[in-house]
């Protein structure tokens, strides 16, 4: 796909500050037809149809569908529709809908038809730290809806909208094409991870013997050992408040409990640390496992979860944090540690104490958590089988990096017509 752009150079003064001459300013209420808000679905229909609840978190991508339900127990959205966090501390937040229920706390937006949704999406998300900063209410928060309603948005003609977000829907399409990669290719690792050391598919035909420790039989000649014995961990540094920046260029990057996904997995979400106090055992590199010490969700799906770190493409290294630990494993056995534990967060959470917010005992749980240990050959054999998956996985999240920043650029520029899309 080839694309043909211009700068403008002639624009006028409006609300909204400089616009192309040709471009109109609309309020919200031009365009919008209703607004419908979500429902608690219908509890006792919980489990008994596919559609998900879509919490703000599943939205954002940060956690995978919890609680399933049938269409009848709300009101059903989809991939088209553009949503809104009416209620909470992030009220404004826009999001793209996804097949699902509309939770309480978010809102529809039923648009008129001859409005290009794509690019209303475009301006919204581009304008969305005006919205969350509008908000009415003190203990519980929510959009100013009369606010919201007047909005004013930046309007050129249709096909110069169509334009716009076809461009834009390139990069996201990029973006979701490697993303939908790399949960692919996590989840074939995991399947050979379960075939060669949970199915022990591949060694069928070897002799078997019980293991009570686990509590079922192995291959015999395997062992099972105290996580203690297989890796070092290394506890991240304790921070001040004081030393935590959010502008990129201020500090190293800092690698917190927001990168660790539910259940075990990496999310790029990172804080910068201005200080030096870290000493090099707590610097880590692409690839590196790391593990949650602690967690404040309710399920405790963090506490103990693993990840692989991977740092931005214009870095080299991270600082690691007080809430997470690092596991310095043979390097081929990460892999496999990773995945272990990614297998068996449950368990590692029970580990963990804590009222309000969860801690890993980390003495007890290197003693107490047990691995089985293939002989080495077995864990060098998945090692170069595994380790492509992994190195690709952070190739493309590297590039995912790259596009997200290249659109963000881009965005602001194009949905404010200082540079036109001429032709596709």
């Amino acid at each position: 796909m080839s694309f043909k752009f211009k700068w403008e150079t002639e624009f006028k003064e409006t609300e909204i500050g400089k616009i192309p001459k040709d471009w109109k300013v609309k309020g919200l209420e031009k365009i919008l037809d209703s607004i419908i808000k979500g429902k608690p679905p219908l509890r006792k229909l919980k489990g008994k149809g596919h559609l998900p609840y879509l919490s703000a978190k599943y939205l954002r991508g940060e956690e995978e569908a919890l609680d399933f339900y049938p269409e009848e127990a709300g009101y059903v959205v989809g991939e088209e529709d553009i949503l809104i966090l009416w209620d909470g501390a992030n009220a404004g937040e826009i999001f793209r809908g996804k097949k699902g229920l509309l939770p309480s706390t978010v809102c529809k937006l039923i648009f008129k038809k001859d409005v290009n949704k794509d690019f209303i999406y475009l301006v919204l998300k581009n304008q969305e730290k005006e919205l969350k900063d509008a908000k009415k209410g003190t203990d519980d928060r929510h959009v100013d809806k009369e606010y919201f309603l007047t909005f004013p948005i930046p309007y050129p003609s249709s096909t110069e909208q169509s334009r716009i977000a076809t461009v834009l829907s390139w990069f996201d399409d990029l973006i979701e094409n490697k993303k939908r990669q790399n949960e692919i290719l996590e989840k074939v690792a995991m399947a050979i991870f379960k075939s060669w050391f949970v199915d022990f598919e591949p060694f069928k035909d070897e002799e078997f013997v019980y293991n009570e420790a686990l509590g079922k039989e192995i291959p015999k000649g395997w062992e099972v050992k105290p996580i203690g014995e297989v890796a070092d961990f290394v506890k991240g540094l304790s921070y001040r408040s004081n030393e935590l920046v959010d502008n990129p260029t201020e500090g190293e990057i800092f690698i917190t409990l927001k990168i660790f996904k539910r259940g075990g997995g990496f999310r790029p979400e990172y804080k910068y640390y201005k200080g030096n106090r870290y000493s090099e055992e707590q610097v880590v590199y692409d690839g590196d496992l790391v593990i949650a010490l602690t967690d404040m969700t309710s399920d405790a799906k963090v506490v103990g979860a693993p990840a692989l770190v991977i740092l931005p493409p214009d870095r080299n290294k991270g600082i690691l944090s007080l809430d997470a630990a690092k596991l310095n494993a043979p390097q081929y056995m990460k892999e496999y540690v990773y995945l272990y534990l990614k297998d068996s967060q449950e368990e590692n959470s029970t580990f963990a104490n804590g009222v309000n917010v969860l801690h890993l005992n980390l003495n007890l749980f290197k003693v107490g958590k047990l691995i089985l240990i293939p002989p080495q050959p077995i864990l060098q054999r998945f090692h170069s089988l595994v380790e492509p998956l992994f190195q690709k996985i952070i190739l493309n999240q590297k590039q995912i990096m790259v596009l997200k920043k290249i659109r963000d650029a881009l965005l602001p520029k194009l949905v404010f017509g200082k540079l036109r899309v001429e032709e596709i």
